[in-house]
């Protein structure tokens, strides 16, 4: 009987983990949002690293997190060093490319886990109004497989970009 068990349980671990292997090797999330503000106005609450660690929905989680700013103020160039509690972690951020209509940052992660993602906003306008769409992607190797059949990464981060999101619209939206 015990053997039996142990077999049972052994089979259904090789299947859970050969089930890993066959999930996408990419993982991608994506928020959006209509702000009633101007391009220019959300652009320079993203592209000023200083200006958007006040929106930045996990500065704000953490507010004991220690940030290290670097480079440039502002635009490609500039980056800032995280160290955080266990949620946040510890990372950098940089911004690769900067125009009217779009921020490209490098997230990467040395704490909890390493990760290099490639951060997106893209800016739209939409008459008075500008469309914000803040998109995370990157390479899924496999230990993060099988915690994203446990995890649904979807859901968690795509929670926290609603919120920072919200909090962009707030301070753009103000006169």
């Amino acid at each position: 009987m015990i053997k039996t068990v142990f077999i049972v349980l052994a089979v259904a671990v090789a299947a859970f983990l050969l089930f890993a292997a066959t999930r996408p090797d990419t993982f991608t999330v994506e928020r959006s949002i209509t702000i009633s503000a101007p391009p220019a106005k959300v652009h320079a609450l993203i592209d000023d690293l200083r200006a958007y660690n006040t929106w930045n929905p996990y500065a704000k989680k953490d507010p004991q997190m220690k940030l290290t700013y670097r480079g440039a103020p502002k635009g490609v160039g500039a980056g800032f060093d995280f160290e955080g509690n266990k949620e946040s972690g510890k990372g950098s951020i940089d911004v690769l490319e900067s125009d009217a209509g779009k921020v490209v940052m490098a997230l990467r992660m040395t704490s909890p886990m390493e990760a290099d993602n490639r951060v997106v906003y893209k800016l739209v306008p939409k008459g008075d109004a500008t469309e914000v769409s803040w998109t995370m992607g990157g390479a899924v190797p496999y230990m993060a497989k099988v915690i994203h059949l446990v995890i649904n990464i979807d859901k968690m981060v795509g929670k926290d970009f609603e919120q920072g999101l919200t909090d962009l619209k707030s301070l753009a939206e103000k006169p």
